[in-house]
């Protein structure tokens, strides 16, 4: 359906129309807490080339992104994995990335966002995230928690000491902990995503979620319109 830019203003266009276009994006997890060990990333600036390189983003859906994370540090040229990189030692595992400062710099490809969550990771904490990339995460369902240079430092010791050392990440308080300690630290998130997280809602559910209200208010403004005209 295309619409015309002559539509008269008082046509009221049904909050449903936006589901003839379909969301064909895959629904959002709801996100309140999650209590995960991590995988230690302690390199600084690292772009969205490095996350998901420039080759693989002539796919359309978010699946299948997951094999290629970080795929020019993970595997050598014959594809087999190198030993050395973090993702192939079994020795880390979880569903939170602790990474270096400025993580997700570079290009603004939303495919950085869809290749860590379609690997698994459901949290990434850095001192510094690029603002693109964190409007991208949030947008996938990925939490991007900022974190002070010195509790960062903390998490990266910690996981040294013992890689099965676990993080309680808490929306809803807007705090990460680690576990077995009194160390807490809040961390800041736009109120709009937070909402969108918690709910596991995209753009459109949320809109959608509005839509009891949107109608009223377009019920009491024609009320009013019609008021004027009397």
């Amino acid at each position: 359906m295309i619409l015309s830019s002559t539509l008269k203003a008082k046509t009221v266009i049904p909050i449903e129309f936006c589901l003839e276009f379909g969301n064909e994006n895959k629904q959002m997890e709801k996100f309140t807490h999650i209590i995960s060990t991590a995988v230690p990333l302690p390199m600084e600036d690292v772009d969205t080339d490095q996350i998901i390189p420039a080759r693989f983003l002539k796919a359309t859906t978010r699946e299948g992104f997951g094999k290629n994370l970080f795929c020019d540090w993970r595997y050598n040229a014959d594809g087999s994995p190198k030993a050395d990189f973090v993702l192939n030692n079994p020795t880390y595992s979880g569903k939170i990335l602790v990474a270096g400062k400025n993580f997700g710099c570079g290009s603004s490809r939303e495919h950085a966002a869809w290749s860590l969550t379609d690997y698994g990771f459901k949290v990434v904490v850095s001192s510094f995230f690029a603002d693109i990339f964190r409007g991208n995460a949030l947008n996938n369902g990925l939490l991007p928690v900022q974190v002070s240079p010195a509790f960062l430092h903390e998490m990266f010791t910690a996981i040294e000491a013992d890689p099965q050392t676990k993080f309680i990440v808490s929306l809803e308080h807007q705090t990460i902990a680690i576990a077995g300690t009194e160390r807490e630290e809040q961390f800041d998130i736009d109120p709009f995503r937070k909402v969108c997280m918690i709910n596991g809602y995209d753009d459109i559910d949320f809109l959608l979620s509005l839509k009891d209200e949107i109608e009223e208010f377009e019920r009491v403004r024609e009320g009013e319109k019609k008021e004027v005209l009397i």
